[in-house]
């Protein structure tokens, strides 16, 4: 085996699209990209749109935010319920709330 023999193995490597070639390519005209638009133009980027609805990024205030129908969670330790429950502070057969 000399150096100049040396091949990637079968469809290791893939062919690029050759896009705009013709109707016969598959992807003349258009390239793929369908009609017109936006979209159908090079360098269009279109993060963060909405389609004209105000985006998520100008509906939120600038500094923070505070969810107001937030629910806060009383942490329960069962160690700590443990405890009491051997001091004598909570009856172990009532209904812990």
């Amino acid at each position: 085996m000399n150096l100049n023999e040396l091949r990637d193995n079968e469809g290791a490597r893939y062919r690029k699209k050759r896009l705009g070639r013709g109707i016969g390519s598959g992807k003349g005209k258009t390239s793929g990209k369908g009609v017109k638009g936006q979209k159908a133009r090079s360098g269009v980027s279109l993060n963060g749109f909405e389609g004209g609805q105000l985006p998520i990024y100008r509906r939120l205030p600038k500094r923070g935010f505070k969810n107001i129908f937030r629910k806060d969670y009383a942490v329960v330790n069962l160690g700590v319920l443990d405890k009491a429950i051997a001091a004598g502070k909570i009856d172990a057969k009532a209904v812990v709330t």
